[in-house]
């Protein structure tokens, strides 16, 4: 006789997917129903409404007169129709579908590059413009057999900037005839180009520190042999250096060049990210530093190869006082064979060399750790020694679904992680079986059972248990989650516990295996939205973010852990988000603070979302809604009109799959 388990199995699990799908549209529905009482409640439906009734007065249904305006409407509409296609066609691929090419398409690019970059006017202007403060850029370039239209182009697109204030300093070891003539009619043409040809190849370190010996500017702008800058791109140096003077460290986003000389592959890059940049090195091109921090931390290092520029950023990065990112295409990075990652033996010696900076990094700063290959190759896995278990306080609201809580407290206890206590707090449930379980758990010692009796709040009744709570750390979690990987806890507390850290969230997927949180962008969608959401569960999402720990603004509080010290230094939860908006209020007090905010991947759960949650279905439940919008956009309104810095103001906020601001 079969096996009736597998069976029971494939039942249990196909009745989970049903259960979510489920949920996943009642979350739609109410969203859709909030949305729809907040435009009935403004002033456009209002006249909508009133242009309505004058409609039916003067031309009443089934009259010959209504049906000529409807036949014009239909024209007009139409016409609409054909011109907002014509436009979603232009902007790229839905979002379902984005995941299956992370890079945006050479069309849409080529259409941002036409929208938001500066016209020859803007150019002539940048020229003619004087910055009350005027350093000097001196743009440091190791030289070793480029091609000659490589090394051209480099040069000329230096000698094109607008900010006339720089000078470029090249040391060359090429033993290639047409470079070292082509550098000595460039110096002649022009001044501010210095050459020392050096007598041998010292390597890429040795060459580059050869260059930064001729540099004489306040700030050095690093450019390899191949590559060029956007003719702007030192003149956006300069107004952000006047913008900021204590600005020590600049980075930019960048693209590439193709084999054609085209340009594709934009990296549009998220503001200063510690945790991001120990996963991988983010900031890459363009990159400008300090003269003087550059010579305090000992310029380039020998023995870093093809990761040399990744172990001097993580150097300057660690004492410079301002870290600022310059959100616009600054560098073109040529594609070519020799451009791409040489290999000795059967691993990347470059990528290699950039685990060793990383871990040298982390011993700098005296943190406890191990480096290891992340996912795919340039990526890094930081793992964060735990000498000691702090106690870990785990919260969990709970109304009634017994059997769902069950499984909730069954993952957590098959987790790696051995200290921690559970605070179920109980708030209004009638069924009895809810009550027996509860009897059942309290006989363990580390389960306690908190009465709330008040209207259900979801930020006070987290305050209300987290002021009850004994542990270092407090794990606010819903009800509906189910661990997946069985250190899923203790890879948090990891993070958890180093130093500036505030808050940090995990990879939750939906029953039906794809994704539901990624990192929460604020802005998305009017206040907060889910990055990557519905993306597959193995997709490496854009520009691989969803294999790597990262600096995001907010996480979801269905799984979010964070220090007893910075839970109490931002006051907790916001009582006045009921139920809306409260974990990303907290997450952006965090920051407030000066606390980092972090997102893993190393936490992989299952999220049954709003299976205990009731819908947003009468009109108290939709002001209540309105209510925290309303307070969101008052709180936090200046953030919102800065951006998120962890999202790239190019990117579009009403889709989760970073899309371009295109057209």
């Amino acid at each position: 006789m079969p096996d009736p388990q597998p069976d029971l199995t494939v039942a249990r699990r196909r009745i989970e997917q049903l259960e979510a799908a489920l949920a996943r549209r009642t979350e739609l529905l109410e969203q859709r129903t909030a949305e729809l009482a907040n435009v009935k409640a403004g002033r456009a439906f209002q006249f909508a409404h009133g242009v309505q009734k004058l409609l039916n007065r003067f031309f009443p249904i089934h009259t010959r007169r209504r049906a000529v305006v409807r036949n014009a409407a239909k024209s007009v509409f139409g016409a609409v129709g054909w011109v907002l296609g014509r436009r979603a066609a232009r902007n790229g691929p839905p979002p379902e579908q984005r995941h299956l090419s992370e890079a945006a398409p050479p069309d849409e690019y080529r259409r941002w590059i036409a929208r938001h970059e500066p016209k020859p006017a803007d150019l002539d202007h940048q020229r003619a413009h004087r910055f009350p403060r005027a350093p000097v850029i001196s743009v440091v370039v190791p030289v070793f057999n480029p091609p000659a239209a490589f090394l051209d182009a480099m040069v000329k697109s230096v000698l094109a900037q607008t900010y006339p204030h720089w000078e470029l300093c090249l040391a060359d070891a090429s033993t290639a005839p047409h470079v070292r003539p082509a550098l000595e009619a460039f110096a002649r043409q022009d001044q501010r180009v210095k050459v020392q040809f050096l007598p041998d190849n010292r390597g890429i370190a040795g060459n580059s520190n050869a260059a930064l010996e001729l540099a004489t500017g306040e700030f050095v702008a690093l450019l390899d042999h191949d590559d060029t800058l956007a003719p702007f791109a030192l003149y956006e140096v300069a107004a952000a250096v006047n913008a900021d003077p204590d600005a020590d460290f600049l980075y930019s986003d960048e693209d590439k060049l193709d084999t054609a000389g085209e340009r594709v592959e934009p990296n549009f890059k998220p503001h200063w990210s510690p945790d991001t940049l120990r996963s991988r090195n983010y900031i890459c091109h363009l990159t400008v530093i300090r003269r003087g921090l550059v010579e305090r931390v000992g310029g380039f290092r020998a023995g870093f190869d093809g990761a040399q520029d990744y172990d001097l950023v993580l150097r300057a990065t660690e004492q410079a006082r301002r870290v600022v990112h310059l959100p616009a295409v600054l560098y073109h990075w040529r594609m070519h064979a020799a451009s791409t990652a040489s290999n000795k033996g059967s691993k990347n010696y470059a990528f290699d060399n950039g685990k060793r900076a990383v871990a040298e990094h982390l011993a700098r700063l005296g943190i406890d750790a191990s480096v290891h290959d992340g996912p795919i190759l340039g990526t890094y896995h930081p793992i964060y020694h735990l000498r000691k278990q702090p106690l870990v306080s785990v919260v969990i609201p709970n109304k009634d679904h017994p059997d769902v809580l069950a499984r909730c407290l069954d993952s957590l206890a098959k987790s790696s992680y051995a200290n921690y206590e559970v605070l179920v707090v109980e708030n209004g449930s009638t069924r009895p079986e809810t009550h027996a379980y509860y009897a059942d758990i309290r006989r363990q010692p580390h389960v306690r059972i908190l009465e709330w009796a008040k209207p259900f709040n979801y930020a006070a009744v987290n305050n209300f248990a987290a002021n009850q709570a004994q542990g270092e750390l407090l794990l606010f979690l819903n009800n509906d989650i189910e661990g997946i990987n069985p250190d899923w806890l203790e890879e948090l507390v990891k993070i958890a516990v180093q130093p500036g850290v505030g808050a940090v969230g995990a990879k939750l997927y939906y029953a039906d295996d794809t994704i539901q949180h990624a990192g929460i962008v604020v802005g998305m969608g009017g206040v907060a939205g889910h990055s990557h959401l519905n993306f597959p569960r193995a997709a490496a999402g854009h520009g691989q973010r969803l294999l790597y720990t990262q600096n995001v603004a907010a996480v979801t509080g269905a799984c979010l852990l964070m220090p007893r010290a910075a839970f109490t230094a931002v006051g907790g939860f916001d009582e006045g988000f009921v139920l809306a908006f409260n974990d990303v209020d907290l997450c952006l007090q965090v920051l407030a603070k000066g606390y980092r905010v972090v997102w893993t991947p190393g936490a992989e759960l299952y999220h049954l979302e709003s299976k205990t949650r009731g819908p947003e279905d009468t009109p108290e439940k939709q002001a209540r809604f309105k209510r925290e919008f309303d307070l969101f956009h008052a709180k936090w309104g200046t953030f919102l009109k800065s951006g998120d810095p962890y999202y790239s103001p190019h990117f579009r906020l009403d889709r989760p799959d970073f899309a371009l601001r295109a057209a």
